[in-house]
């Protein structure tokens, strides 16, 4: 047998026993394909990897940052090990570290828009807002007739405070993409959720269904800021307006009516949902939400008559 082909014999066997989970045979194995071919940096990737998937990370990310290195000085970043430790460090929440390694990568490669995208997130996760947005906002300079870019400058606006600004970046997508800019004031519309502004998300989410009406999705979130706001009428009907527009999917759209309403305190409201969603689905086991609906209503007795029916039901 040729020295490549017992090599290549001896990559797949590792990567079997990574399939099975046997990561100290694999990495026994790779530790000596790595000693005769210390050249070939796709053998210490594949080692980095088994290092991580049997538990040792520290082991995996000093042999990955020493991979991340050699990319830098290559004259085509492939950005293999690179793409795992912004995985590992997101996983990790090692944010210094994850900004570090982007702001490396941006350094080697000033013209790779993605990398830049990747700083921006970092940022993001780090909670420095400022640089964030000045990130984004060379990212838009670069690209400025890409909406995407547009939509994480807003996202890095929001965090920051600026909301207005951040109204005019999603704007500005929608001019560039006018075809979906739907899609961006509903982008906008999940922040101000998030933030707890549900009178502004409704005010967006209502341009969305004015654009695009048959979107069912629109009116779910409409219906679940009404919840928050404690106008549960409107919130019914924000429901029942997706079911018109997705019959099919009734059962599914009442039982996510159920669940926004039981999250927020409100149980009865909650356990007509769940009844809803029974009648229009059957089959489906929301029998269960409303025995919880129940349950949190004080009525413990309803629930285990359902339970009980349950029960003699699967028997």
């Amino acid at each position: 047998m040729s020295a490549k082909d017992d090599k290549k014999q001896k990559q797949d066997r590792a990567e079997n026993l990574l399939a099975q989970g046997r990561f100290e045979e694999a990495v026994s194995l790779l530790e000596d394909l790595r000693d005769h071919y210390p050249e070939d940096h796709s053998i210490e990737f594949m080692l980095a990897l088994a290092y991580y998937d049997g538990g040792d990370a520290e082991k995996a990310v000093d042999r990955l940052e020493r991979l991340f290195k050699q990319e830098l000085a290559d004259k085509v970043f492939t950005g293999f090990a690179f793409d795992e430790l912004v995985r590992i460090y997101k996983q990790q929440k090692d944010f210094v570290r994850l900004v570090r390694i982007c702001e490396d990568a941006v350094s080697a490669q000033p013209d790779d828009v993605g990398l830049w995208a990747e700083l921006g997130k970092a940022c993001l996760l780090s909670g420095d807002f400022s640089r964030a947005c000045l990130v984004f906002e060379k990212l838009v300079g670069m690209e400025d007739d890409n909406p995407a870019w547009y939509c994480d400058w807003g996202e890095a606006l929001f965090a920051a405070g600026l909301i207005r600004e951040s109204e005019t970046a999603f704007h500005l997508a929608g001019e560039i993409d006018p075809e979906n800019s739907d899609n961006y004031y509903f982008k906008m519309a999940v922040l101000f959720q998030e933030a707890g502004r549900h009178r502004d998300a409704v005010a967006l989410l209502n341009k969305c269904v004015a654009l695009k009406e048959s979107n069912p999705l629109y009116y779910c979130a409409m219906g679940d800021s009404f919840i928050r706001l404690g106008e549960l009428e409107n919130a019914r009907m924000s429901y029942h307006r997706a079911i018109e527009r997705d019959r099919e999917r009734a059962g599914a759209y009442y039982n996510r009516m159920g669940h926004a309403f039981f999250q927020n305190g409100y149980y009865e409201a909650a356990a007509e949902a769940f009844e809803q969603a029974i009648a229009a689905e059957p089959s489906n086991p929301y029998l269960y939400h409303l025995a919880s609906a129940y349950k949190a209503m004080g009525r413990p007795d309803r629930a285990d008559e359902i339970l009980l029916a349950l029960k003699k039901k699967s028997r």
